[in-house]
């Protein structure tokens, strides 16, 4: 046996090197085996040290990229939303005023009609004769105003000679007093009788959208005039345009709206305050109103009092009846920072943003929230128009202190709404 050095360029390990003799070779040498064993476990642990310092330190992590913006500047206004139902200004029943058959109706269910358009016929024979015959009462009792008159004047030359006495001149005149008050009574029945034939055309008092017939041609209605009671109902008739939207609103929101209007100089039923809707279908709340009307009392039992906005509704796509989300101004325009609502953290009840410093090391801020607009979040404190905040790769820099790159948020993450306050929340 021979002492042999093996191991790499930096690592020697003195090591027995065994040549086989006669004796092993026939196998009955166990400590020439154990001599094997020991050697080529020691090879093996010279070999790993070699390796291990022939190897390196591994190179440092890169730092992270991250996409950062600067604060938007916007002038905003702050909204409140709330449900509320469209409801029409005027609604009408409409109903005969005299008893009659029906001969035509002249309208297209669901149109829109105008006021003084007609809706329903009753024949008007029957008041066609009868104001005939009322015109010709008239007639004749004219004749006998003028023949009492004459009757009159007679008399009184009669009593001025003494031919009659004085009580047949007082019976002339009372003929003649009641012949000119027969007269008006007949004028009156004569006007009475104008308005029923003029009743026989039913015609609608609003202008509006008609509902369904409700008593086709060939019925006989009952009329209600002079009655005692309801004359059929034949349709209904609402006005669209505009249309109201009633929503209750809290009283703490109330007395805020109350603070915005005297700022006006005004009351909250004369500030025209601006509102908007939308129905379930759209976005963006692109029907435009005021609110013109507050209810006087609060509802105890709720917390809340009625509010009214009115809005044009020209096109009529606003139907009495449908819900809609009605937004109310809740502020004037005021200047402030809005960063991408995504990019707000929570830190159990605190909220920050990280911001990353001049030297590259990211900076936790806690920030107060305002209204969201959009994907737009307004700050109201805890940052600068200056700060770069970080909008993405927020969870390659949760660390705060760590360094990272910056790069620029492209045109399209930094976009505001275009009109301001059109996409305020209710909520902060």
């Amino acid at each position: 046996m021979e002492l042999g050095w093996i191991g790499g360029r930096d690592t020697f390990l003195n090591i027995p090197t065994l040549f086989a003799t006669e004796d092993n070779e026939r196998g009955g040498n166990r400590a020439g085996r154990r001599i094997w064993r020991w050697a080529w476990g020691w090879l093996a642990v010279g070999l790993t040290l070699g390796g291990c310092m022939r190897t390196g330190a591994p190179p440092a992590r890169p730092s992270p990229t991250v996409t950062v913006m600067k604060p938007v500047q916007e002038d905003v206004t702050d909204w409140e939303d709330y449900a509320g139902r469209l409801q029409s200004p005027e609604s009408t029943n409409i109903q005969a005023r005299i008893s009659g058959l029906i001969t035509e109706t002249p309208f297209k269910e669901g149109a829109l009609v105008h006021e003084g358009d007609v809706l329903f016929v009753i024949d008007d024979s029957p008041f066609k004769a009868d104001l005939d015959n009322k015109k010709a009462t008239v007639v004749k009792d004219q004749a006998q105003v003028a023949l009492t008159k004459a009757e009159l004047a007679r008399s009184q030359k009669l009593l001025a000679t003494h031919v009659i006495d004085q009580q047949d001149y007082d019976t002339a005149a009372a003929n003649y007093q009641q012949a000119v008050a027969q007269v008006a009574a007949d004028q009156a029945a004569e006007e009475t009788s104008e308005l029923n034939l003029e009743w026989t055309r039913v015609r609608a008092p609003i202008t509006g959208l008609v509902s369904k017939i409700l008593v086709t041609v060939g019925n006989v209605i009952t009329g209600g005039v002079g009655s005692g009671q309801l004359g059929t109902q034949l349709t209904t008739l609402v006005s669209v345009d505009p249309i109201y939207c009633y929503v209750p609103v809290p009283e703490r929101t109330l007395l805020k709206y109350q603070t915005y209007a005297r700022s006006k100089g005004e009351t909250v039923r004369d500030a025209k305050i601006g509102a908007s809707i939308q129905l379930e279908n759209e976005t963006d709340f692109p029907h435009k109103g005021v609110i013109d009307f507050v209810d006087n009392t609060v509802d105890a039992a709720t917390g809340t009092i009625q509010v009214r906005g009115v809005f044009p509704n020209p096109d009529e796509i606003l139907t009495p009846g449908l819900f809609a989300r009605m937004r109310i101004e809740g502020s004037g325009p005021y200047k402030a920072l809005l960063v991408p609502d995504a990019a707000v953290g929570t830190d159990q009840n605190e909220r920050y943003l990280l911001t990353v410093g001049a030297d590259g090391a990211v900076v936790s801020k806690p920030v107060v929230l305002g209204r969201l607009f959009g994907t737009m979040r307004v700050i109201t404190s805890g940052i600068s128009a200056n700060d770069e905040v970080i909008v993405d790769g927020l969870q390659m820099a949760s660390i705060p202190g760590a360094h990272v790159k910056t790069m620029e948020a492209p045109p399209a993450a930094t976009a505001t709404p275009a009109e301001s306050g059109t996409s305020a929340g209710s909520g902060s």
